[in-house]
């Protein structure tokens, strides 16, 4: 053991950047071969690449906190900023702009002519009870962990993951049986790309959400360190306040 003179992490040298960095370079042509010719062989290949990498290099971050001690209070108060920042630019994606100045060809009206929105009091307001009530039993299990009640955590977590794999569903359904298609003008496609980069974060949160209920369930997470779950809280609650933002400007208002 070598003495260390820093409160700081020096991370080993490690082979994922460069090979997240392939998967993502893969990602991106294989896009761009399936949008103008068809294939998916590329695209298939960076989504497989970059999974792998994101998995293997996670699982070393939680080696180094969990069993190597490495992360000290200044590498976590780093972590917070950075998971901080994180959301705050995902925050900034979600803008709308057509639905406040609608020009002549959408007929100057929102929703444009033609277009028969969704009914915000039927599945929409049954996602957004489901993600409320996700947003209660996360903060639930969190109470729980650090009060030091690992059970009560447990089933919390697992509620919040459920309900996560509900809403998701219910979106899913809800894209199946709409009436409009995201070609059917600006306003198909703001719907379907802001609603739909919403259930992309769901997804990811619901899993982040999942991996911290495994990290529970073998005792890699305690009262005073579980700066993992905080972060996947931090941004399960981003997830319900953008919610709230769409079925406010999209479902009810937009319709």
């Amino acid at each position: 053991m070598k003495a260390v003179y820093h409160p700081y992490h020096l991370v080993d040298p490690s082979p994922w950047p460069y090979v997240g960095a392939c998967g993502a370079l893969l990602l991106t042509v294989g896009s761009v071969a399936y949008f103008h010719y068809s294939q998916t062989w590329v695209l298939l290949m960076g989504a497989i690449v970059l999974s792998l990498t994101m998995i293997v290099w996670w699982r070393d971050v939680i080696r180094e906190v969990a069993f190597q001690g490495l992360h000290t209070i200044i590498v976590k108060q780093g972590l917070k900023y950075g998971m901080l920042l994180f959301i705050l630019s995902e925050v900034l994606f979600f803008f709308l702009s057509s639905s406040l100045a609608p020009s002549i060809e959408l007929g100057v009206c929102w929703p444009p002519q033609g277009i028969n929105p969704l009914n915000p009091f039927s599945v929409p307001l049954v996602n957004t009870a489901v993600l409320l009530s996700s947003g209660a039993t996360v903060t639930w299990a969190h109470h729980a962990l650090i009060s030091g009640k690992k059970t009560e955590a447990r089933n919390g977590l697992a509620a919040t993951v459920i309900l996560g794999v509900i809403f998701t569903g219910l979106q899913a359904m809800e894209y199946y049986e709409a009436p409009f298609a995201i070609s059917d003008s600006v306003y198909g496609s703001t719907f379907f790309v802001a609603t739909g980069f919403h259930g992309i974060h769901v997804i990811i949160g619901t899993t982040f959400l999942a991996v911290c209920l495994n990290r529970l369930v073998y005792h890699q997470l305690s009262r005073h360190h579980h700066l993992g779950f905080e972060a996947a809280s931090w941004y399960w609650h981003f997830v319900d306040v953008v919610w709230l933002f769409l079925y406010v400007c999209i479902y009810w208002w937009g319709s």
